[in-house]
């Protein structure tokens, strides 16, 4: 992962392969969404928390995406991902590298309309190390029902800070 400066976990995702880090993931949003039931402990639905420095850089850079496609900007939204052949999209397919995500988001939103409004909630940020976080989280895309219709549904992300700042290395989205 050139250009990072991994921790000790940031050495084990290199050395494992990038299906390894997609499981654990996978299995890391499962367990924070299944809460207390997996042994972790839930925080009251009204306790306050103190963000960290890196939990808002992370919000930081999800709030830019928010705003880059609010204003139509698909080119500002997708420099979110890290510009890597490794980084990955799951949703209906599984998208493999940055210009190929580029591509799918062009052809699925050709058209200001078609892109809506976006908005995400419910954000929660997890880190996995100095150089590797989670974050779940819901997003709401208004749009007229002729450009598509309005779309809910949640999201885990796999950030690694870069010297780019915080990017997403792998997204799965439904």
């Amino acid at each position: 992962m050139k250009g990072s400066r991994p921790g000790h976990a940031g050495k084990m995702f290199r050395n494992l392969g990038w299906s390894a880090v997609y499981a654990l993931a996978v299995g890391l949003a499962l367990t924070f969404a299944a809460g207390g039931r997996a042994g972790i402990a839930q925080k009251p639905e009204n306790s306050l928390h103190t963000a960290s420095r890196m939990e808002l850089d992370v919000v930081k850079a999800l709030l830019a995406q928010e705003k880059s496609w609010n204003s139509g900007d698909l080119e500002g939204y997708v420099k979110g991902y890290k510009d890597s052949p490794d980084t990955l999209f799951v949703g209906r397919q599984i998208s493999k590298g940055y210009a190929q995500i580029f591509e799918d988001y062009k052809h699925n939103y050709p058209t200001r309309a078609t892109m809506g409004t976006l908005a995400f909630t419910e954000l929660e940020v997890h880190p996995l190390s100095d150089t590797f976080v989670v974050c779940l989280g819901k997003y709401h895309l208004d749009r007229p029902k002729r450009d598509g219709g309005n779309a809910d549904g949640i999201f885990s992300l796999v950030f690694e800070k870069t010297d780019q700042g915080w990017k997403i290395v792998l997204d799965h989205t439904s």
